[in-house]
């Protein structure tokens, strides 16, 4: 260990003595004060400190720094003592010495990142398609892992701008187009999509060519997925029919987030459910002053609370087990917690089940939400989310999430802070959703089950819609209701054709026909709601006009259940139900 402190200070030492050298004016005194002057100087820089690492810019900062006042001190040096030496020697002398120093780095740094690389003998060579950050952070983590499984030997990216490019010396060997080529030329046996937001027609594309030329295919997480780090080699997983039906491009203001999070104590309600758990996982990253997560599911509860802290215990206050339906219990959390900042994802989702069930979603949708609304007073922000199912509502559940953003807006009248409502579509990989269904499905052998050959859905991620809920809530104002950017509509059966084709054995796909309360098509926007986007590129604002909370008391959750859907649907409109 001592001697390895001292080898870069006598290898510069000798760097000195052969640049004097080389000028043929070498004297063993001036060379013996450039060596002082060099090592002093070099320690003030805290060159032989081990501070910087060997062969880094930092490093090569300092040596150069150091170099040059050495050689200004020996010009001093020889002006003052008058000896017969001319003045421009030091400073050749110099600056031959600094291009050994640094040569010498250079040779250092490339051994070591040759041990570091993985051995050959055992990792897979393999392809990856994309040029861009994406796949510089991933080659270097391929390259810096010498028990890696990958061995990076080409990349390919249709811009003809890195045609000639090389990332971390590792090739781009041609555009799409050279896949199986360069397969055959370097003898990967896998290509890797290294581009982190992807469409899903590019995407498609990549897959099929490289599974034609007998190569494995994976991808890397989209962006939402890496929020807390960047991407790595442990990073790299098979494809998922949610990498298929596209990833979105979020621009995330971490300012303005961290501006009504951070610090704050935020209140999470259905927090065991799945966009409730992703919400409080994101919001954990933001580092609240407390994060109350709430449900009546005390399994899930626990669930999520493991996810963020895997040695957290269920006596954690942060854990809240209620329901909303208890008015009276929603109240004395509220004056006991004082929330800042509430993110109400609390809500039955099931369309069927709710259309077969409508007192349950007037309770808990409609009621649950009303007793959180009125419990809420005094906190700056008040998300209410909800589904592009409440624009133009034909179902129970769309009509009980329209009732929310209407009760919100109304709310967002009568309260000091600021009262909005998120309305995005179905979030893939949600329990109960089509993705999990069809899954499950699959697993049983078949038959995938799909309403209509044209039915289509919105589709966004767990990660990428809770994200643009999060970007949403810094930016929504009063009352209004904010609508998600979810891309093109996605044929249900292109999902199950895709999900079909990944499945280990064949599997039929019969149609059923659409069931009560299911729309064709869905929309995002309901009649008369213009789609503005003033702010961020994703994220409409629609105003939602108020419903009184007297319209509410006319309804029974225990009247016939035909009747009680026609009076959720009247109360959707602008003209409350009249009690019958």
């Amino acid at each position: 260990m001592f001697l390895r402190r001292w080898i870069p200070l006598i290898a510069d030492a000798s760097a000195w003595v052969a640049g004097l050298l080389a000028v043929r004016h070498f004297s063993p005194v001036v060379a013996l004060f450039a060596i002082v002057l060099h090592g002093v100087v070099g320690h003030a820089h805290h060159l032989y400190r081990r501070r910087h690492p060997i062969g880094s810019f930092e490093e090569v900062r300092a040596v150069a720094g150091t170099v040059v006042t050495t050689a200004a001190l020996l010009v001093v040096l020889v002006v003052l003592t008058r000896r017969p030496v001319p003045l421009d020697r030091p400073v050749i002398g110099g600056a031959v010495a600094l291009v050994l120093m640094l040569a010498a780095r250079y040779v250092w740094r490339l051994r070591k990142a040759r041990r570091q690389r993985p051995d050959a003998r055992v990792a897979a060579p393999v392809l990856l398609f994309g040029a861009g950050r994406a796949a510089t952070v991933l080659v270097r983590s391929m390259l810096h892992d010498p028990d890696g499984h990958y061995l990076p030997v080409g990349l390919l990216d249709d811009d003809p701008d890195k045609r000639n490019l090389h990332v971390h010396g590792v090739p781009v060997l041609g555009t799409r187009e050279d896949l199986a080529r360069a397969l055959a030329r370097t003898g990967a046996g896998t290509v890797v999509l290294a581009v982190a937001n992807v469409e899903a027609d590019l995407l498609r594309d990549i897959r099929d060519r490289a599974l034609a030329a007998g190569a494995q295919f994976k991808v890397v997480p989209s962006v939402p997925e890496l929020m807390d780090h960047p991407v790595g080699v442990r990073d790299i997983r098979d494809v998922r029919v949610t990498d298929l039906l596209g990833r979105h491009q979020i621009d995330t203001d971490l300012e303005a987030i961290a501006g009504y999070l951070t610090g704050k104590r935020v209140l999470v309600t259905g927090a065991g459910g799945s966009i409730g758990s992703e919400l409080c996982r994101q919001i954990h990253r933001f580092a609240p002053a407390e994060l109350m997560m709430l449900d009546r599911d005390e399994s899930a509860l626990l669930a999520v609370q493991l996810s963020i802290d895997p040695a957290a215990r269920l006596d954690d206050p942060s854990v809240i087990l209620a329901d909303l339906r208890d008015a009276a219990r929603i109240r004395s959390i509220f004056a006991e917690r004082r929330p800042e900042v509430v993110f109400h994802a609390a809500a039955l989702k099931h369309l069927a089940l709710l259309q077969r069930f409508p007192g349950e979603a007037l309770l808990t949708n409609v009621l649950g939400t009303l007793n959180v609304l009125s419990a809420a007073a005094g906190v700056e922000r008040f998300v209410n989310i909800s589904t592009d199912k409440a624009a133009n509502p034909v179902s129970v559940l769309g009509a009980s999430k329209r009732i929310t953003e209407r009760l919100t807006a109304e709310f967002a009248r009568r309260r000091a802070g600021t009262f909005l409502s998120v309305r995005f579509g179905n979030v893939l990989g949600s329990r109960g959703s089509v993705f999990t269904t069809f899954s499950a499905q699959i697993a049983a052998g078949g038959p995938i089950t799909v309403t209509d050959p044209e039915v289509t859905r919105y589709f966004m991620t767990i990660q990428e819609a809770v994200h643009l809920v999060i970007q949403a809530a810094a930016i929504g104002r009063d009352g209004e209701a904010l609508v998600l950017e979810m891309g093109k509509p996605v044929r249900i059966a292109e999902v199950a054709a895709q999900m079909a084709a990944l499945a280990p054995s064949p599997v039929e796909i019969r149609y059923v026909g659409l069931r009560p309360g299911e729309k064709l098509a869905e929309e995002l926007f309901g009649a008369g709601e213009v789609d503005r986007r003033p702010i961020h590129p994703l994220i409409s604002h629609v105003s939602v006009p108020p419903l009184p909370v007297a319209s509410l008391r006319t309804l029974d959750p225990a009247a016939d259940p035909a009747e009680l859907a026609a009076r959720l649907d009247a109360l959707c409109h602008d003209v409350p139900a009249v009690a019958a």
